[in-house]
């Protein structure tokens, strides 16, 4: 027996106590904030490339007003910003999810889920065009995905033992 541990079995770790005396593992809040302005910065261009691809491109009018044709304004602008708050404000979530939750990554994905739903289902409760309808539903699917599974793969990465 070993006196150190009280293990009779030195080269087997003992078993693990109830799960509440079992040490959480730590978060790299540094690590995980860095990829959730990484993640805000390509939720932002997502915005960008979606609202030029669906106005320039495509000639579809996402997010004007009847009958003006733009192809850049404060509106693709406020696309972009909308997208980087949606990606800060999910990387505020999952701190606080991996903080204070059991499963942390499954909840998270759960709700950036039902929340890029809403987004994709918004569109389609306003009166412009269906073209338009269409065009932003996938924007804002397109935003979505990208935020949900760039931080699922940043929580990864962002535990610590």
């Amino acid at each position: 027996m070993s006196y150190e541990t009280g293990n009779m079995y030195p080269e087997y770790p003992e078993r693990p106590g109830p799960p509440g005396d079992r040490p959480r593992p730590g978060v790299n809040a540094g690590r995980l904030w860095a990829g959730g302005a990484a993640t805000a910065l390509v939720a932002a261009f997502i915005g960008v490339v979606g609202v030029l691809v669906a106005r320039g491109v495509l000639d579809i009018p996402v997010w004007l007003p009847a009958g003006q044709d733009r192809v850049a304004d404060g509106t693709a602008l406020g696309v972009a910003v909308f997208g980087a708050i949606a990606a800060i404000t999910a990387t505020a979530l999952l701190h606080l999810l991996m903080l204070t939750t059991p499963s942390p990554r499954q909840f998270f994905a759960w709700i950036v889920a039902l929340a890029t739903i809403v987004g994709v289902v918004w569109p389609f409760t306003t009166g412009v065009s269906l073209e338009s309808q269409v065009a932003q539903a996938i924007i804002a699917g397109l935003t979505g995905l990208a935020i949900g599974t760039l931080l699922t793969s940043v929580a990864s990465s962002s535990v610590r033992a």
